[in-house]
């Protein structure tokens, strides 16, 4: 009786737990409004810049065709990579072919700056002027915050600038 009286307690200790967890994590009504705001970077542009409904609508229009242009061209890269980096494993490669892939491969990263530029310019054709100023800062900020991320701590020198390229092996 004893061990039975212990899982009901048990059980039913479980159930409140889950039951705050449920309230407190999926089911707060009183959010809407940031529900239906975008998340990541987007969410963060349209929170600093404070857009209003109309400029929201049309953020989320040029966001949409933004998204899908981004997704076809990483496609396109995925693929070309895939593809350059099949012939490591070939016993015998030709160079030309190489060369060929890498150059599509970096116009296809030309492609997606230009249609990230395109994007940004498109943000920034909705903004105020006050909203102008902040987007400008954003988008500053955001640059040297990536450029510092790309470069590897041993490849700065004390002043936080670029090292010598690293060594690369000849092509044969």
């Amino acid at each position: 009786m004893k061990k039975n009286l212990l899982l009901y307690v048990l059980l039913v200790f479980l159930i409140l737990v889950n039951g705050f967890f449920l309230f407190n994590y999926l089911g707060k009504s009183d959010e809407t409004e940031n529900r239906n705001r975008p998340k990541g970077p987007a969410g963060f542009i349209v929170k600093e810049l404070n857009f209003n409904d109309e400029q929201m609508l049309q953020f989320e229009e040029h966001s949409r065709g933004h998204h899908h242009q981004m997704r076809r061209i990483g496609d396109d890269i995925k693929q070309l990579k895939d593809a350059l980096f099949n012939e490591v494993s070939s016993v015998s490669f030709n160079e030309s072919d190489i060369d060929s892939i890498t150059t599509l491969i970096g116009e296809s990263v030309k492609e997606r700056d230009i249609e990230t530029f395109y994007h940004f310019r498109s943000i920034q054709e909705l903004c105020n002027d006050e909203q102008k100023e902040k987007f400008k800062k954003i988008i500053k900020d955001a640059l040297h915050k990536q450029g510092r991320k790309n470069i590897k701590p041993h490849l700065r020198n004390r002043e936080g600038e670029h090292g010598p390229p690293p060594h690369l092996p000849p092509r044969h």
